[in-house]
């Protein structure tokens, strides 16, 4: 997500093994994971297709878009995904910001099937290439299949290493609860249960179907704020604060938290305060408390927890390998629950939330090496 859904987030530089060596004996191995026991379950999330093209600013004020920017489409949007791949040099990623979450924590477990992802698409060729990569990174893809309705796309419009997000959701607007209901098993078998708050414009019932189940059955539920407007519409607020009390961990970024506070009426922009006050608001499931992280672009990542505030420096991606910051948001998330999922501590999930997004910073889009050299 940013990470959060969105993407102004911890970017850190991938580390050297030779100099960990010690601390990775300490450490233990590369995660690791049973993917029947200790699985990550995303529920219900929206796969889309992204149209991913380096544009100008011309077209950003013709949609009046901006950068750094997550929206929905609307009708004047709707002539953009064409316009982009008639007169701009397209690629086509599997998006959606929990589908990039999942594929990078399924990257960095190593172990095939470890993730499962549920989500909507539509009866076409965009489908069958979202199952396509989905099968080649490892993911248990669980489709809810539309087929009077596309697959849903996502504009990823960059320009200067930044880039605006406009998401027609089409199809992945339309997932039924019937489809968790009969995949259910998954749910049970999770460790961990993510959702991003995108999904709140699509089936909030769904969200609070496997809060409830996490906090009654000692499951980590883990919510990304996603986006500002998240907290400043109404309803959608409504929902984040019904989930709130079910959610042991949440993710953002620094505007997405400044939304959050402003939407309580607090007068306060400071990273750090928000945090600590969030990680306070009741909680359903006591025997832990509620950690809130929040990243906020080359200044230091901030953890809230159990009373206490923690931040994290950030080790800056070198100017000439940054290539594209789209996903690298949803990377930080994927990273810190591979190792949630493992056990490990807080510092351990941060760092590899921090290496996570290093790497998908130094590609187009959210494509992943071969290879996970994170120890």
């Amino acid at each position: 997500m940013g990470p959060l859904g969105s993407d102004r987030l911890a970017l850190s530089v991938v580390p050297r093994r030779s100099a960990r060596a010690t601390e990775t004996a300490r450490r233990g191995s590369r995660a690791r994971v049973s993917p029947t026991i200790s699985r990550i379950v995303p529920i219900c999330r929206n796969p889309l297709l992204d149209i991913s093209a380096v544009v100008d600013q011309a077209l950003l004020d013709k949609y009046k878009l901006k950068l750094g920017d997550q929206i929905l489409a609307e009708e004047q949007h709707q002539a953009l995904y064409p316009e982009l791949e008639k007169d701009y040099k397209v690629e086509y990623i599997a998006g959606g910001a929990t589908q990039n979450t999942i594929r990078v924590a399924q990257w960095m477990l190593g172990v095939p099937k470890a993730t499962t992802y549920f989500g909507s698409v539509g009866k076409d060729h965009h489908a069958d290439l979202l199952r396509e990569v989905a099968a080649k990174d490892g993911v248990d893809a669980r489709y809810h299949v539309d087929e009077s309705t596309p697959t849903g796309t996502c504009a990823a419009c960059i320009m200067g290493g930044e880039r605006s997000l406009v998401a027609n959701l089409a199809a992945a607007n339309n997932y039924k609860i019937e489809h968790l209901k009969a995949n259910w098993p998954a749910v049970e078998a999770a460790r961990v249960i993510y959702s991003a708050g995108f999904f709140i414009t699509v089936s909030p019932d769904s969200m609070m179907e496997v809060a409830k189940h996490a906090a009654d059955k000692n499951q980590y539920y883990c919510l990304n704020i996603s986006a500002p407007f998240l907290c400043e519409v109404p309803p959608f607020k409504k929902t984040i604060g019904d989930l709130l009390p079910y959610v042991d961990f949440l993710f953002g970024n620094e505007n997405e938290a400044r939304a959050f506070a402003k939407s309580e009426g607090w007068e306060t922009e400071d990273i750090e305060e928000i945090a600590m006050r969030v990680s306070k608001f009741p909680k359903e499931n006591g025997s832990r408390g509620r950690v809130v992280v929040f990243t906020q672009g080359k200044d230091p990542t901030v953890v809230a927890t159990d009373g206490t505030i923690k931040t994290y420096p950030v080790t800056l991606v070198p100017a000439d390998k940054l290539v594209d910051t789209n996903g690298a948001g949803d990377a930080f998330v994927g990273g810190f629950l591979s190792q949630l999922v493992t056990g490990k501590d807080l510092d351990e999930c941060v760092r590899a939330g921090n290496y996570a997004g290093g790497v998908i910073v130094q590609s187009s889009g959210t494509q992943l090496p071969n290879a996970c050299e994170f120890a």
